[in-house]
């Protein structure tokens, strides 16, 4: 048995494993990073570390360690509540803002994680507010950063047409910017239907100053449901589409303005911490900063000025997400480093029918990239399709954005950065429920993405 089917065996294992035993998969990852990396690929311990990706684990820990704090003073309650105000209390509109908002980010030239890091926090603790499923508000954010993700000026969509032009390929940047938008908009639609769009409409517009979530004495309990399949104030799982209105504890500490006591008032650790979560975007878009240290730079800064709340706040950083991701990803870098992901590519290129062989890379692209980087995979695989392309017998534009958009869409995967910075940003959800409606969600998209962008890119031979 090859090395590189070896490698492919334990991560199935791994995958079986996590399971039916309910063991921390990122643990288990990094035991067969060093098992297979060890005793397969002949790696020492820095070629098995080599695949750690501690950027993605300074803006786990960063960016859950800011908005944690934030939730601890109180900040993300007047957001809610602004929110709220915004859409004239019509609710079931965020979803589609926090959609609007992330792919406006990330088509002026914002970073896909980095334009999810900013808005995934406050999108999840609205939904935890208002008992909107926090999957639908979650993949909301991540298909809304993939469908500007290809504009002509975003990162992607840079990256994507060099190589296309250095591989001398025909190329249609507004083709590509396109095909990702309408197809990211069409599953966003599919989502919001089946996740309890129709229900959050049917519910109305609900009062902006208290949405619906505060009583007129500014009092009440939070529920769990958002989420957690269970709650004290909601009667239904918002992880299952429920909608009835979550209640809203509100600490000592959480004045409220207003002579009616309703509403969430500024005090002097909100506006600071409203200050450092603009300093972010401006660090992070303005100055191409990057998002993790940034936002640990500012957590410390706030900390410093209101110890209280940092101390809570760092209980809160998503811990065992960050094992996780950061196991899963350390091994798919030793397949890497092994060249299994090169190998299953290479062994797909050779195929003699063009059109199997281009749904085969489709598929190799989404999978692969639910696990490691989406622009990195692109890049691999892209080269790879040259040969049977330069025959002519498919269209190089449509075979390329049928890559982009299978690459891209299952950044909603758990084991993704999209994927894990929206696990990490769910406040009071039950986290292992929460990872495995990802999970699942994320292979439903493996699964019938690469087909249909086949039958719809490919098949039909544009370019």
């Amino acid at each position: 048995m090859s090395p590189e089917l070896i490698s492919i065996l334990v991560l199935v294992v791994v995958f079986v494993i996590a399971t039916t035993r309910s063991v921390n998969m990122g643990a288990l990852a990094f035991a067969a990073a060093f098992g297979v990396g060890t005793l397969v690929a002949d790696l020492d311990a820095d070629g098995i570390f080599a695949g750690f990706p501690g950027d993605l684990f300074v803006v786990l820990v960063g960016v859950t360690y800011l908005f944690a704090i934030a939730r601890a003073n109180g900040t993300t309650d007047w957001l809610v509540h602004a929110a709220v105000r915004l859409v004239r209390g019509r609710v079931a509109l965020i979803p589609w803002v926090m959609f609007a908002l992330t792919g406006a980010l990330t088509a002026i030239g914002a970073v896909s994680p980095a334009a999810v890091a900013i808005v995934a926090p406050i999108a999840l603790s609205f939904a935890t507010r208002y008992s909107i499923s926090p999957l639908l508000m979650g993949t909301m954010v991540v298909h809304g950063a993939q469908a500007g993700g290809f504009s002509p000026i975003s990162i992607y969509g840079s990256i994507v047409n060099g190589i296309v032009e250095r591989e001398k390929l025909p190329g249609s940047e507004i083709g590509l910017f396109l095909a990702s938008l309408v197809a990211n908009l069409l599953i966003a639609a599919v989502l919001f239907a089946v996740l309890g769009g129709r229900k959050l409409w049917a519910r109305g517009a609900v009062p902006p100053e208290d949405g619906g979530a505060l009583g007129k004495g500014g009092t009440g309990t939070r529920g769990t449901g958002a989420g957690a399949g269970t709650g004290a104030g909601t009667g239904t799982s918002a992880g299952a589409g429920g909608t009835a209105p979550a209640a809203v504890a509100v600490r000592p500490d959480q004045e409220t303005g207003g002579a009616d006591g309703t509403g969430v008032r500024l005090t002097p650790a909100r506006v600071a911490t409203l200050v450092a979560l603009v300093a972010l975007v401006v660090a992070v878009l303005g100055f191409d900063l990057d998002a993790g240290l940034t936002a640990v730079t500012l957590a410390v800064v706030l900390s410093t000025a209101w110890p209280d709340d940092s101390r809570r706040a760092v209980g809160e950083i998503a811990w065992s997400t960050v094992l996780l991701i950061c196991g899963v990803l350390t091994y798919v870098g030793v397949l890497e480093e092994m060249g299994t992901i090169t190998w299953a590519g290479e062994g797909v290129g050779g195929i003699g029918v063009p059109l199997l062989a281009a749904v085969l890379l489709c598929y190799i692209g989404a999978i692969v990239s639910a696990f490691a980087s989406s622009v990195g995979i692109m890049g691999a695989l892209i080269p790879l399709a040259v040969p049977f392309l330069a025959q002519g017998e498919i269209g190089a534009v449509g075979m390329i954005a049928a890559l982009a958009v299978s690459a891209t869409v299952v950044d909603v995967s758990p084991f993704s950065t999209n994927g894990a910075l929206v696990l990490a940003a769910a406040p009071d959800v039950d986290r292992e429920r929460f990872f495995r409606q990802l999970m699942i969600y994320g292979g439903i998209v493996v699964a019938a993405v690469p087909a249909l962008a086949w039958l719809v890119l490919v098949v039909p031979g544009f370019g």
